[in-house]
């Protein structure tokens, strides 16, 4: 019976949407106008949500900075950016009807983040530290050693063949894709979760001109996106079972479904193999813990597997209500420690400043960078903007396990 259950497989899928895919279009939206005010005043606190429906998106949340932009602008160009060109292709970036419903907040004492402490600039950087809480909230981070970047690798899998769709239709290889796609990847996996074994199945449906065939759009994605980017992840598709358009997909976009900010937190993180806070990302500035302290709870699995301590690593991150540090840091090794746990959790505990403040300085979330994080994943890019991807803190955790 040990033995049989030593030989047992496990599959895992995971899948991902390119930046037409409506919900994405909302997410690129909202991301975009917090980096417009980024850009303006990095101290902004926005909170934005978007939907769209065929010709109309709606805009509306509550922004504080030191002036208002213009927020249709902003929808119009971010549409205008992801490729939708007019109404038939998906959504009409100067065409389209905008509702602006963002509204300007005045926050009370410093929207309570700094208790009953009004001048700010009076408190040294260590006493803003310690004063400073943005909200409450559970925030989850993983990694493990599937991929170079350590990421598991169905997700990581199918966001780089979306992005690699994407790129085929920007630079004008394919020129006839249109933005709104889909991928899936299924891996098998020994019985632990370690060493994924091959890829079994994978999936992309993309958007494309009416007057292409079936056939023209099948074969052009498998040599041009498929291949290359399974290739580049040094897997084969031997005995996989690959289907590309299942059928013709022309209608997408906002005009085919109706988006909606926040509804791809699976897609924008690991995929269904870790655990979830439950929080969205996109059109949250960083003094929300439900973007930075994830940021921050990535940026602790990934140094704790680049070090060897763990081949795999979920971080639970908990905050209280206006509290600056964590409440409660967990740290789950799966079994793959290479030491115990609790040394691990000690170690982490002494090698990383997790009040909210703290990470973002030391990440460096105030700059106007999230519009191009919307899409393809948060987690496990190589961009140096992607600060909570760095491993700067091997050396520390193991000196102190």
């Amino acid at each position: 019976m040990e033995q049989q259950r030593a030989e047992e497989h496990r599959f895992l899928t995971s899948e991902a949407v390119t930046e037409g895919h409506p919900d994405k279009v909302c997410d690129i939206i909202s991301d975009a106008v917090l980096d417009a005010y980024l850009a303006l005043d990095p101290d902004s606190r926005v909170a934005v949500e978007t939907s769209a429906k065929d010709g109309l998106v709606v805009v509306e949340g509550e922004v504080s900075a030191p002036r208002f932009l213009d927020h249709i602008k902003i929808v119009r160009d971010a549409i205008a950016s992801i490729g939708f060109t007019d109404a038939y292709s998906g959504l009409d970036p100067q065409g389209c009807g905008i509702i602006n419903n963002i509204r300007p907040r005045e926050f009370d004492s410093n929207s309570g983040v700094f208790g009953d402490i009004n001048d700010v600039s009076a408190l040294s950087k260590e006493q803003q530290y310690e004063a400073f809480g943005g909200d409450q909230g559970l925030m989850v981070g993983y990694a493990c050693d599937d991929t170079p970047q350590l990421m598991p690798l169905p997700i990581y899998a199918a966001n780089r063949l979306a992005e690699s769709l994407a790129e085929a239709r920007k630079s004008g290889r394919l020129p006839f894709l249109r933005p709104d796609g889909k991928t899936l990847v299924s891996v098998e996996y020994q019985s632990d979760l370690l060493d994924p074994v091959r890829i079994t199945h994978v999936l992309i449906s993309t958007q494309h001109d009416a007057d292409i065939t079936l056939d023209e759009v099948r074969n052009a994605v498998r040599e041009q996106v498929l291949l290359p980017t399974i290739d580049a992840l040094g897997y084969s598709l031997e005995d996989a079972q690959v289907v590309i358009n299942r059928s013709r997909f022309v209608n997408g976009g906002p005009r085919a479904d109706a988006g909606l900010t926040g509804r791809k937190i699976i897609v924008d993180t690991y995929g269904g193999i870790a655990a979830h806070g439950g929080g969205a990302f996109s059109g949250k500035d960083p003094h929300k813990p439900d973007r930075s302290a994830a940021y921050a709870a990535r940026w602790v699995a990934k140094n704790i597997v680049a070090a060897g301590l763990a081949r795999r690593a979920q971080v639970q991150i908990g905050y209280f209500h206006r509290t600056a540090r964590p409440i409660s840091i967990d740290i789950e090794t799966f079994g793959t420690q290479q030491v115990e746990r609790a040394a691990i959790q000690h170690a982490v505990e002494q090698s990383f400043d997790l009040r909210q403040l703290a990470i973002m300085d030391r990440l460096n979330l105030f700059r106007p960078i999230y519009q191009k994080t919307a899409a393809y994943g948060h987690f496990g890019r190589n961009d140096p903007d992607f600060t909570w991807e760095q491993t700067d803190v091997i050396d520390e955790l193991l000196a102190k396990v």
